[in-house]
């Protein structure tokens, strides 16, 4: 039943993909200029934006569980796009704040770091995923070597629960939202954690086109 299933869903994921990321934003630029954001438009467009990385974020980390599952290794393309669609999302998140919300005021943006925890372990989670976006090209996994790739791209971990982190410390009342998310991440590090581990006959083997540049992480 995989077998049949793997061709079209190989044929068309990617421009599923495509749409996954750019309508959202569509939607949002479009809800911005028709004033349909609500009271507080700058503070809406922060929040889908933080919640599309996070989500685009954790559809990245299944990647790895469900190739292991089906042994789809072209899938492996469709993970770091998936990667580099959460990094510009978070990188949307972060100019929504410093344009729109802050207008560039750098000194009171440094301030607003070091005096806000939840703004810090923001920061945190927006920095770890740039040497990762920096290196999700075959060539960086070439040039690094799959050991060492491999021990970058756990840095992954970190980004997604500092990520939830700042979004549960964001949220003043309503916290089943930041619950979720962080439970999702969870789950996900449990199965990547559980189909890493090798059964009775040895670890599961790999398809050969995945067999370089599957990461750990």
């Amino acid at each position: 039943m995989l077998a049949r299933a793997e061709s079209p869903i190989r044929r068309l994921i990617r421009p599923a993909l495509w749409l996954l990321v750019i309508v959202p934003a569509i939607v949002l630029v479009a809800q911005l200029f028709l004033d349909q954001l609500g009271a507080e438009p700058i503070e809406a467009l922060e929040h889908a934006s933080g919640e599309w990385a996070l989500r685009l974020l954790a559809a990245s980390l299944a990647v790895t569980p469900l190739m292991r599952l089906t042994g789809w290794g072209w899938m492996v393309a469709q993970r770091r796009f998936l990667g580099l669609a959460a990094f510009f999302w978070a990188m949307g998140h972060l100019s929504v704040y410093i344009v729109l919300d802050q207008f560039f005021d750098w000194p009171e943006i440094v301030k607003d770091i070091l005096k806000h925890l939840y703004i810090t372990v923001g920061m945190l989670a927006f920095v770890l995923m740039i040497p990762l976006a920096l290196t999700s090209t075959k060539s960086s996994i070439r040039k690094l070597g799959g050991k060492r790739w491999n021990q970058l791209h756990r840095l992954v971990y970190v980004s997604a629960v500092a990520g939830c982190v700042h979004y549960l410390w964001a949220v003043k009342k309503d916290l089943a939202e930041p619950i979720l998310y962080a439970a999702v991440f969870v789950v996900l590090f449990a199965l990547r954690f559980i189909l890493r581990k090798p059964g009775p006959r040895g670890p599961r083997p790999l398809p050969p086109d995945a067999s370089v540049t599957l990461p750990a992480a």
